[in-house]
């Protein structure tokens, strides 16, 4: 998991979100609205499909394409249930709530790097 996680607030265009992501080589960020119990996520898929259906990323806000039904990791859980909701799911970031509050995010980055430690990529053809 890490810990340390980049938020934006929710009134952030689509662009800053994918600038900001760009910046960070990350591939979701959390969405911190102090009006909302919470956090939110939005991810480089919800910018695709923005951009898909053809919007604007300079007049979409990022409250409205925070990823629909999230699920939220608790803090008990063990690598095995976070990597099982991910594949249930089909999402490939999972935020980490303690008592509420935001404690980390896990992606399928930090799940490969446990489980494959030092494994290097073979490519095949």
């Amino acid at each position: 998991m890490t810990e340390h996680v980049l938020t934006i607030t929710p009134g952030r265009t689509l662009r800053e979100a994918a600038r900001f992501m760009t910046e960070h080589n990350v591939g979701a960020v959390v969405i911190i609205d102090p009006e909302e119990p919470g956090p939110g996520i939005v991810t480089e898929r919800d910018v695709v499909r923005s951009l898909g259906a053809g919007q604007d990323p300079d007049n979409e806000l990022v409250r409205d394409h925070l990823t629909a039904n999230a699920t939220f990791a608790d803090g008990d859980w063990d690598l095995e249930d976070a990597a099982d909701a991910m594949a249930r799911g089909g999402f490939r970031h999972l935020v980490v709530v303690e008592d509420g509050e935001l404690a980390g995010i896990i992606s399928m980055r930090d799940l490969i790097q446990v489980l494959r430690p030092g494994g290097a990529c073979r490519r095949s053809g």
